[in-house]
């Protein structure tokens, strides 16, 4: 089981963090008590197959118990759950900015003290920590999509891709591009079915159908461009750390070209061992 805790200054992105960890597939706490810490992590234990990946958020505002919290950890590891720690960071001034920007309150000012001066008590009671945790991402510079990226590289496990989903969706132009594309191609240019008496009713996923836009070479010839395309970007899309793309194959109305060519793609994506793949048909049963 993978047991991670997140911690760290107030401001820093833990939310952010928790919301890419969530994308990752993992189990998310935030601000579980203290106390409670070795007991969800015996229920963790319990039923590995439901948590195989938690990730638990505590910070300061566990109050006078976070003195406690390497008590729990010591405890939890005694059980035999290995657990890393995530300790997010960011400069002072940047976390008055981002405090001003947002007019929310730091948790450790019920305490009557200033902005700048909570902060600095957070950052002496979290040093301990700091520490000892496994990973320290500094946020002061980092937007949110850099933020993502950086977490999906540490956590990802995207050796195998198996995190990496893959979209691949066919449209009609007629009905409008995909607002979620990543990637959109136009085939157009292919034979079209349509005309065609006896395929006008029948869609893309028919042999029919598809042996009719692949007639004369030219589909054949696409493919192995798309092909190649593909096995060139998606490498190098999760080593940037994307998580995912959509992927859209357009033709006029969405119903006989793209989804042959949609679903002759998909097919190559398997068996390259793209496992997390999804075909969505937009448009192939309007009229």
């Amino acid at each position: 089981m993978h047991f991670l805790i997140v911690t760290g200054m107030s401001g820093a992105g833990k939310s952010r963090a928790v919301a890419v960890l969530e994308d990752l597939g993992y189990y998310c706490v935030d601000n579980l008590p203290i106390p409670l810490i070795p007991k969800f992590a015996e229920i963790c234990l319990a039923a590995t197959e439901q948590y195989d990946k938690v990730a638990l958020v505590t910070d300061v505002r566990a109050g006078d118990s976070f003195s406690k919290l390497f008590t729990s950890l010591d405890s939890i590891r005694s059980m035999g759950c290995d657990y890393r720690i995530l300790y997010l960071d960011t400069a002072t001034q940047t976390l008055i900015t981002r405090y001003k920007e947002t007019r929310r309150k730091h948790p450790l000012m019920n305490e009557g003290l200033s902005l700048a001066e909570a902060i600095d008590r957070e950052r002496d009671r979290l040093e301990a920590v700091r520490g000892r945790a496994d990973y320290v991402v500094d946020t002061t510079k980092l937007t949110a999509a850099g933020l993502r990226e950086h977490l999906v590289r540490l956590f990802a496990g995207t050796d195998s891709g198996q995190v990496f989903q893959i979209i691949v969706e066919s449209f009609g132009f007629k009905h409008g591009i995909p607002t979620e594309a990543d990637l959109v191609f136009d085939v157009r240019f292919l034979p079209n079915p349509y005309y065609e008496i006896s395929l006008r009713e029948h869609n893309g996923t028919e042999p029919a159908v598809r042996d009719y836009v692949f007639q004369g070479g030219t589909a054949d010839a696409l493919m192995m461009h798309l092909n190649s395309l593909m096995d060139f970007l998606i490498p190098r899309y999760i080593s940037e750390g994307k998580t995912s793309v959509v992927v859209c194959i357009g033709c006029t109305g969405g119903k006989h070209r793209s989804v042959a060519i949609t679903e002759a793609l998909a097919a190559h994506l398997r068996a390259e061992g793209n496992k997390n793949l999804t075909v969505v048909h937009r448009d192939y049963q309007r009229a």
